[in-house]
This record gives structure tokens, sequence and C-alpha cells, in this order.
């Protein structure tokens, strides 16, 4: 299970008693993973916004909803808050692998070292989402999402070096939401979808 730290559930409740909103919690997923291990989403949410599958702590005081298909991959792993001259936050410190199928693992590997260093040049990056047998989910980001040429990058670059390293890989799926971009302006031409996870 997840562990909330002393210091970090002063800090949320803290926060949750400057809202004007009564009955808070604070939910917690993993939407990512990149280089620098995985990526995290939390905040605070109304009580009644609590997902049917989200696992519930009860953090003496704080409810926290950890999304369910993340719980797994948070298993002892802990929430905290840190206040250094390095660093200010709240920050999850997770001892879980990143991936557990090594074909993930490849993937990431591509993306890291050839995919997201290219596309970092025009302010993008490229996020794997998950590994479903031989298909491939991925968000874009930065400068990629919303752009009007994210489907050729998707096809002839990032298609391309994932499956010259990684042959096994059929499909390559856009999970982004390119209305929300900063260039919204992009419309796919076939669906993506989101991973089954």
């Amino acid at each position: 299970m997840l562990k909330i730290t002393d210091l970090a559930r002063e800090k949320v409740l803290e926060f949750m008693a400057q809202e004007e909103e009564p009955d808070l919690a604070l939910r917690i997923a993993i939407t990512g993973r990149g280089p620098a291990g995985f990526e995290y989403e939390f905040g605070l949410v109304r009580a009644d916004e609590k997902a049917e599958d989200d696992v519930v702590i009860d953090a003496v005081g704080l409810t926290v909803f950890v999304e369910a298909k993340s719980a797994k991959k948070l298993e002892n792993a802990s929430f905290e808050f840190v206040d250094t001259a390095e660093e200010s936050g709240f920050r999850i410190s997770n001892p879980n692998p990143l991936w557990d199928d090594p074909v993930a693992e490849r993937v990431q590997q591509v993306i890291d070292t050839k995919i997201n260093p290219a596309v970092a040049m025009h302010g993008g990056h490229v996020t794997l989402l998950d590994v479903d047998g031989d298909r491939v989910y991925v968000r874009l980001g930065g400068g990629c999402q919303g752009c009007g040429m994210a489907n050729v990058t998707l096809k002839q670059g990032i298609e391309v070096m994932i499956r010259e390293e990684v042959p096994e890989i059929r499909e390559i799926v856009d999970s982004t939401d390119h209305a929300g971009g900063t260039n919204p302006y992009y419309q796919p031409a076939t669906g993506g979808g989101a991973p089954p996870l």
C-alpha cells in the first residue's frame, strides 16, 4: 500500500483548509513513464469524485484515492513532502520497476534515447503509456500536442524508430488529446484510443 508521510499529510491538510470546498480527498495516479521514472498526477478532488474502482487509503484525517490501475505500481511507495535548498514540494519515492515486460522496457529505451532527443529540438516529448501485446500506446506532449505535423511525426518518425529497434511491435497508437494542446488544430485521420490498462 502507498504510504503517506506525516509531513505530506499535514501539508495536504493545510491546502485543504484553504479551499472553500468541504469534504475533499487527495487523488493520486501514475500517468506515464519517462527517463526520470514514473510520472504522477496528484491533486485535491471532492469526495464524491471517487471512481468506483479507486483504492481508498485512510491516512489519519486525510482520505486518499489511488487510481486502480496505478495501485499495484504504487505498492511500498511513499508520498512525501520535501523542503530543502535543492527541492521543495510533494514527490513520490517509488521502488517499483518501471516495466515488468522486457518488450516495454525496450520500447521505453528507444523513446528515451532516440525519439525524445529528436522531438525535443521542436519542444516536444513522447510518453510511453503502455505496451499491450504488439501494440504500443503513446502520448505526445509539449510542442507535439496539437501540432499539425503530429501524424507525420508518429508515422514517419516514432513508428519507424520503434519498429526498427523492437520488430515485434506492429502498431503504435497515439492516445494524445490533441484538441487540448497549445496548438489544437490537429485532427487525426484515424482513431487513437486509450491504453487498456
